[in-house]
């Protein structure tokens, strides 16, 4: 659920204080490769920096991008730290062994299980820091509610001709049909799957917020899109983002039954990190109250941390939800077959 109650004051001032004490002189430089590109995160960087005296050099790449930079450079990589934007990714990249165990007591007890990668017996290889939820977004004039409010009703014939999405190949649906599948099972998601291309107003393209503004046009009925976008346009000022969210609903799927898929921004220390303690400093700093708090005001996406106090007005007005349990490792681990099934169905 997305309300929390305040959290116990101080904690950030209490980890800083203890990882700056016990900073050794070497430790003053962390290699990001990042693939976020949030403006607001810049102030996450300076105020690490800042309470630690650790200054970060940062590279800047799609997940792909990183992915293949560290294979390419492989023991020779300069990188410490790895921030990647969903679960696919993190699951991939902790299959080809690019990621380092990490056993912190503030991070095991700060991030939830389900939002942590496999524990190898030295600690898990990587931690969600954010989340977003895969919500639906549908023409309030030419759409019931009740006809859209779960991602099964996405496949079914009354939808015929309404549904558009971004490619069924990107990770965000990747990750999203991986859940599916521990839901109903290979087969019947194979069935949805080939239900949801018969129902698609027009071929996948796109982003997400291409999809919601698709939507308020009246190109199509209703799409699939991630929270934190749907929260980005309620808080523009453009006049065209506001003329298309007064045409569009919001809904969380499948209230009644498991739950709304959530996906994962997280993080990991780099498998050659030279800069480990650092690295280590930098990734429960991230699951601090103040990292937190940037992660959902600064980018509309829900803290991983329980109790955290977010005012954010879009995410308030959004509300409250129930959210799938599935382990974020257990989805990811199933994209692969994923994939293979949306190539038989020719969800492109």
């Amino acid at each position: 659920m997305f309300r929390r109650s305040a959290a116990p004051l101080g904690l950030l001032a209490a980890i800083l204080s203890l990882v700056s004490a016990a900073s050794p002189a070497q430790d003053k430089v962390l290699n990001l490769y990042s693939a976020r590109h949030y403006q607001t995160d810049e102030a996450l960087y300076d105020n690490f920096t800042k309470a630690t005296g650790i200054k970060i050099n940062r590279v800047d790449a799609d997940d792909a991008g990183i992915l293949a930079r560290l294979k390419s450079e492989g023991s020779a990589s300069p990188a410490d730290v790895i921030l990647l934007v969903d679960a696919a990714r993190l699951w991939r990249a902790e299959t080809d062994g690019l990621f380092a165990p990490v056993k912190s007591k503030v991070l095991e007890d700060r991030i939830p299980a389900k939002l942590q990668g496999k524990d190898t017996g030295q600690g898990p290889e990587w931690f969600g820091f954010s989340t977003r939820a895969r919500v639906i977004v549908y023409n309030k004039e030419s759409i019931k509610r009740d006809d859209v409010d779960t991602y099964e009703k996405l496949a079914d014939p009354r939808n015929k001709g309404k549904v558009c999405t971004r490619s069924g190949s990107h990770p965000y649906n990747l990750s999203l049909i991986g859940s599916l599948m521990e839901h109903l099972g290979p087969e019947k998601t194979e069935a949805w799957a080939k239900g949801v291309v018969g129902n698609m107003a027009r071929e996948p393209k796109g982003g997400d917020t291409d999809q919601i503004k698709a939507v308020a046009s009246g190109e199509c009925g209703v799409a699939i899109s991630n929270s934190y976008y749907v929260a980005r346009m309620m808080r523009s000022t453009a006049p065209a983002d506001k003329e298309a969210m007064s045409k569009v609903s919001v809904v969380f799927p499948n209230q009644q039954s498991w739950g709304t898929h959530v996906n994962v921004a997280g993080g990991a220390v780099a498998r050659y990190a030279k800069n480990r303690s650092a690295a280590v400093k930098f990734l429960e700093y991230l699951s601090s109250d103040q990292a937190q708090i940037y992660f959902a005001d600064g980018n509309n996406e829900y803290p991983a941390v329980e109790g955290v106090k977010v005012v954010n007005p879009a995410l308030e007005t959004l509300g409250g939800f129930k959210s799938e349990l599935i382990p974020i490792s257990v989805v990811g681990a199933n994209t692969a077959k994923v994939q293979q099934m949306l190539d038989r169905v020719g969800y492109k």
